[in-house]
C-alpha cells in the first residue's frame, strides 16, 4: 500500500450547497473554450493547411497533456502547503494559462504570415507550429484547472456521499452552460464584428469569429475564478502533517505503484470509462465536420456549404448543450439507490450507441438526395432538406442525455471508492483522468487512417465509437460494482492512493 504516515486526517464537514455551486461554476467558463474547440477548432487547422486525415492527430497533445498533467497536479495539489489552499493556487495558474494560450490559437494565423508563411497559400507551416504550441498549453491548463476543480469539490462536498454526487452533477451542468454559450458564439457568423480589428490579412471572418468568441470565454473564465476562488476558503495544509512522504523523483514511482495497487471496484470503474471515451471521443472531435462534409456535402475552403454545415453543427452543439444541463441536474434523481448509478451508465451507453449508428442513416439520405438532385456546371450541391437537417440536430440533442452521465457518474464513482479506499482525491481523479485521455490518444491515431480506408469520411470513427459503448455498457451493468448507500461512512482520508 502506497501510503504516507501521518497524514490521515478526520474527513472534514461538509459545506454549503451554495459554495458548491460557486466552485462548480468553473466549469462553465472551462466548458466555454472546450465547446470552442471541439466546434471550430478541427475546421480552422483545416483552414491552416493539416490535411483532414492528419486532424484528428493535432489533437494528440490535449490527450498526451492529460495523461501527465492530470496525474503530477492531483498528487501536488493533494499535498501543497501554500497558505492559499490545495487547490486554489493550481485552479488559479491554470486559468491564466488559458488566456494565454487562446491568445496564441486565435492569432495563430497572424503570427505565422508575420514570421514568413505566404497569406496566399494554403498551407501555412509556422501558423499550424503556433497553433500546436498554444493547443498544448491550453489542455495543460484545463487539466490544471478540471482535476483541481472536481478535487474541490470533493473536499469541501467531506464525508456526505450524496452531496458528492450532487457536486458532480453540478459540475456537470455548468458544463452544459459553458456548452450553451460556446456552441451559441460558434453558430454567430457575425460575432467579429464586436471586436473589428479581430479581421486582418491572414486572418479571415472565420478565423476573426473563432477569436471573438476566445476572448468571451476567457472573460467569463476569470471573473467565474476569481469569484469562486474569493468566495470559497480552504484551510491551509498543515506542514506537520506531511510525515515522510515520497516528494520530487518519487512522486512518478508513486504513482506508477498506485496502478498496482488499485482496488478491483477502481479498475473495472477505469476499464469501462476508458470504452466510453472510445465511443465519445471520435464524434467529439469530428461532430462538425461530419455536417459539413457527409451531411451538407461541402468542401472545406471551397464554397459556402460546409462553412454552413459547421454552423448547423454549433447550433446542434448547442441543443445537445441543453439537453445535456437538464439532465445533469435530473441525474441526481435517476441514479438514487444502491444500483442506480451503474444501471443508469450501461442504459446511457446502449442509447449513445443506438445515436452514432444513426449518423449512418442520416448521411446516406444527405447523399440520396444529393444524387437525385444533381448540380450542373460545377455549381455547389444542394443544402440538405429541412428532414435531414432535423435528424442531424435530433442526434445533436439525443447525445445530451448519454454525455450527461458521462461527466458525472465516473467522477462522483471515483471520488466515493478513493473516500472509502482513503486515496487522496486530486491524484485519484488524476488516475480516472488516464482512462479518460488513453482512449483519447488510440481514437486520434486511428481515426485518420481509419477513415482514409474507407473513403476519407468520419462514419467510421463513429462506428466503432458505437462498438466500444454497447461493450462499455455491458460492463457497467454485469461487472461494475455499485457504490456504497449514502448513509455509509468513509474510512480517514490520508493524502496518498492505495
Amino acid at each position: 500500500m502506497v501510503e504516507v504516515e501521518n497524514m490521515v486526517s478526520s474527513p472534514e464537514p461538509s459545506s454549503p450547497i451554495s459554495k458548491i455551486i460557486m466552485v462548480a461554476s468553473i466549469a462553465a467558463g472551462i466548458q466555454f473554450g472546450w465547446a470552442l474547440q471541439l466546434s471550430l477548432l478541427t475546421p480552422y487547422v483545416q483552414q491552416l493547411g493539416v490535411p483532414h486525415k492528419w486532424a484528428a492527430v493535432v489533437w494528440l497533445c490535449g490527450p498526451i497533456s492529460g495523461l501527465l498533467v492530470q496525474p503530477i497536479v492531483g498528487y501536488y495539489s493533494d499535498r501543497n502547503t501554500s497558505r492559499f489552499g490545495r487547490r486554489r493556487p493550481f485552479i488559479a495558474a491554470g486559468a491564466g494559462l488559458v488566456a494565454i494560450a487562446v491568445f496564441m490559437i486565435g492569432y495563430a494565423a497572424d503570427i505565422g504570415v508575420r514570421v514568413g508563411d505566404s497569406w496566399e497559400k494554403s498551407t501555412k507551416p509556422r501558423a499550424v507550429a503556433v497553433f500546436v504550441v498554444g493547443f498544448w498549453i491550453l489542455d495543460v491548463a484545463n487539466n490544471m484547472l478540471q482535476g483541481p476543480c472536481r478535487a474541490f469539490l470533493a473536499d469541501i462536498s467531506g464525508s456526505d456521499m450524496k452531496k458528492m454526487r450532487t457536486a458532480n452533477a453540478l459540475f456537470s451542468f455548468f458544463m452544459a452552460v459553458g456548452n450553451v454559450l460556446g456552441y451559441a458564439a460558434g453558430s454567430l457568423k457575425s460575432l467579429y464584428k464586436i471586436f473589428p480589428f479581430t479581421t486582418t490579412k491572414a486572418c479571415d471572418v472565420y478565423c476573426a469569429n473563432l477569436k471573438s468568441c476566445f476572448f468571451i470565454s476567457i472573460c467569463l473564465l476569470l471573473v467565474l475564478t476569481i469569484l469562486a476562488l474569493t468566495a470559497v476558503k480552504e484551510k491551509p495544509y498543515d506542514k506537520n502533517a506531511m510525515g515522510t512522504g515520497a516528494a520530487g523523483g518519487a512522486m512518478l514511482g508513486e504513482i506508477f505503484r498506485s496502478f498496482q495497487q488499485l482496488k478491483k471496484p477502481m479498475w473495472i470503474l477505469l476499464l469501462v470509462t476508458c470504452l466510453n471515451w472510445v465511443a465519445w471521443f471520435g464524434f467529439l472531435l469530428f461532430d462538425t465536420d461530419w455536417m459539413g462534409k457527409e451531411v451538407y456535402g461541402g468542401i472545406v475552403g471551397k464554397g459556402r456549404l460546409y462553412e454552413m454545415g459547421v454552423r448547423a453543427g454549433s447550433l446542434g452543439l448547442m441543443l445537445n448543450a441543453f439537453v445535456l444541463g437538464a439532465m445533469s441536474l435530473a441525474i441526481v434523481y435517476f441514479s438514487k439507490g444502491v444500483n442506480g448509478p451503474k444501471r443508469i451508465w450501461g442504459v446511457a451507453n446502449f442509447f449513445l450507441a443506438i445515436c452514432l449508428l444513426m449518423t449512418i442513416v442520416v448521411t446516406k439520405m444527405a447523399e440520396n438526395y444529393r444524387h437525385a438532385n444533381p448540380t450542373v456546371g460545377g455549381a455547389e450541391p444542394l443544402p440538405p432538406p429541412a428532414g435531414v437537417k432535423a435528424g442531424a440536430l435530433l442526434i445533436f440533442a439525443a447525445l445530451g442525455i448519454p454525455q450527461a452521465v458521462t461527466f458525472s457518474i465516473p467522477f462522483a464513482m471515483a471520488s466515493i471508492f478513493c473516500s472509502n479506499s482513503g486515496a487522496g482525491q486530486g491524484l485519484s481523479l488524476g488516475v480516472l483522468n488516464i482512462a479518460i485521455v488513453v482512449p483519447q490518444m488510440f481514437v486520434s491515431v486511428i481515426s485518420g487512417p481509419l477513415d482514409g480506408s474507407f473513403g476519407g469520411g468520419n462514419l467510421p470513427a463513429f462506428v466503432l465509437g458505437a462498438v466500444a459503448a454497447v461493450i462499455s455498457g455491458i460492463l457497467a451493468l454485469v461487472v461494475l460494482p455499485s457504490p456504497p448507500p449514502d448513509h455509509a461512512t468513509p474510512t480517514v482520508i490520508p493524502a496518498g492512493i492505495h
